[in-house]
């Protein structure tokens, strides 16, 4: 393994008061000084496992919630480290943009060279401020995005449609973030009723064939419309190029077959899981703890991760995965939207129908791709692979 992701969650506060969040909030924050032990038993096991690379996903709670300082000491933290064991690290930076303002400026340019992972709902129905509407929340988030960018910092967008996302449509959804916005690109998610702290009142689960319909009209307006002009959409773009190459580098972490290979999480309390949807949601299906347990090594080899490991088979076994002409595509979907929705972690996705008619219209476009030399594929701006 050359290298694998930290999802990190060095504090749980939070400044809004999103109706599908699926974290337990608390005031928990991380020390410089359990940071520092942290990364040196990360290091320790790279070093034992031979894995070169590590890539940070710093998310929340809310990031900006803390101090800028704590995170250029983080820094210097990182570089020592690094360079003691002979290992290069990757920062990558998640936050509502909330808290935004210059003084995060410097943090954003040094540690995260000028690039920062947000959400942007359109149109908003649960993203909120504490006592604010979402209309309220879009226009906050509007206003900090243009103020980054000013200041030459790229934000990567992550989307949620709803159903009146539907009921709007595909191409006012598209122009709102390329035109209104001004995005080069944005990654659609879709929202699961996770998490303890989720009010049983509330559905976000999306109606499938509305999601299949919808999905389908924004492809072929994205295809047509910005494909060739360098826009990118995830996972389509990833997809597109799985189909048109066999390259798998751009699938997102819920379509990979085994993605406790590749990602884990740390809260601010040094809980180890499969990823920020799992660590406070579900505690059962915790790892171990950093600070408790002997290594990370004992840590990756718990029975908790092993069941991570084990899903694609039992899923082979046990379901008609198998007959999938897409499995190697999928590999089951997202753990997380399996076990929210049934229950259950060995079952399939709860979008697996719609993934099925994504997975065909988007063969059906790479096959037209490669045969029309009207297309020719430029090089898109990466989106910020993150969970919500």
């Amino acid at each position: 393994m050359r290298g694998f992701s930290l999802i990190f969650l060095p504090t749980l506060k939070c400044n809004a008061a999103c109706e599908y969040c699926f974290e337990e909030k608390s005031s928990a924050t991380m020390s410089l000084d359990d940071f520092r032990i942290i990364l040196a038993k990360i290091m320790d096991y790279m070093n034992v496992t031979e894995i070169p690379e590590l890539r940070i996903y710093w998310q929340g709670g809310e990031i900006l919630t803390m101090e800028p300082d704590w995170f250029m000491r983080a820094l210097d933290v990182i570089r020592s480290l690094a360079h003691r064991n002979n290992k290069r690290v990757f920062n990558e930076l998640q936050t509502n943009l909330i808290g935004y303002g210059k003084r995060w400026n410097r943090v954003i340019r040094e540690m995260f060279s000028n690039e920062v992972g947000s959400s942007l709902d359109f149109p908003n129905l649960y993203r909120k401020t504490p006592g604010g509407s979402p209309a309220d929340y879009n226009d906050l988030w509007l206003r900090r995005y243009r103020e980054a960018r000013a200041h030459g910092i790229h934000i990567g967008v992550i989307s949620l449609p709803n159903e009146e996302s539907f009921r709007i449509g595909a191409q006012p959804f598209y122009s709102y973030y390329t035109n209104k916005v001004g995005l080069n690109g944005f990654q659609l998610n879709t929202p699961f009723p996770g998490g303890p702290s989720q009010s049983s009142e509330i559905q976000f689960a999306l109606n499938c064939e509305d999601y299949i319909r919808f999905s389908l009209d924004l492809i072929d307006i994205w295809i047509e419309d910005g494909y060739d002009s360098g826009i990118g959409i995830s996972p389509f773009d990833g997809l597109l190029d799985y189909f048109k190459t066999g390259d798998s580098g751009g699938l997102l972490c819920g379509m990979r077959g085994d993605c406790s290979r590749d990602f884990f999480c740390i809260d601010p309390e040094g809980n180890v899981s499969q990823c920020d949807c799992w660590v406070t949601s579900y505690p059962r299906f915790r790892f171990g703890n950093i600070f408790r347990d002997r290594d990370l090594q004992a840590i990756m080899n718990s029975p908790q991760r092993r069941m991570f490991g084990e899903r694609p088979v039992k899923l082979i076994e046990n379901s008609d995965c198998i007959e999938c002409a897409y499995l190697s595509a999928c590999h089951g979907g997202c753990a997380i939207r399996a076990y929210s929705a049934h229950g259950d972690l060995d079952t399939k996705d709860p979008y697996c129908e719609a993934y099925k008619a994504l997975f065909r219209h988007l063969e059906h476009w790479a096959v037209k791709l490669a045969a029309d030399k009207r297309w020719r594929k430029r090089p898109r701006e990466r989106t910020l692979e993150q969970s919500s």
